[in-house]
């Protein structure tokens, strides 16, 4: 569990968020070398997390919303797909069979 706060305000936090959830791993790894599984204070004080311009950001943010939506929204995203899939198949299936009249 990871809590973090910023003054700057050229830093998104979700931005960071996404950042941080995408090296989990690599903090689990550093977490489960000890006995009790735990991360010290200089392991996340030597890590760097790049920082692009806020507007970049703000788009990656964006970007990674839709996915998450996408991903995990059955709501949304399964039946939009399924909606899409279904608009395909029947453009094939008439594309296929909308032979020429002679």
């Amino acid at each position: 569990m990871w809590s973090y706060h910023s003054k700057n305000k050229n830093i998104n936090i979700k931005y960071i968020y996404y950042y941080l959830k995408n090296k989990e791993k690599f903090f689990q790894q550093i977490g489960s070398k000890m006995q009790m599984p735990q991360i010290s204070i200089s392991d996340t004080d030597g890590f760097v997390i790049p920082i692009p311009p806020l507007s970049k950001q703000k788009q990656i943010v964006e970007i990674l919303d839709k996915f998450d939506t996408l991903a995990n929204s059955i709501a949304e995203g399964l039946p939009r797909e399924i909606e899409l899939r279904q608009k395909q198949y029947e453009y094939y299936r008439n594309l296929l069979l909308d032979f020429p009249k002679s």
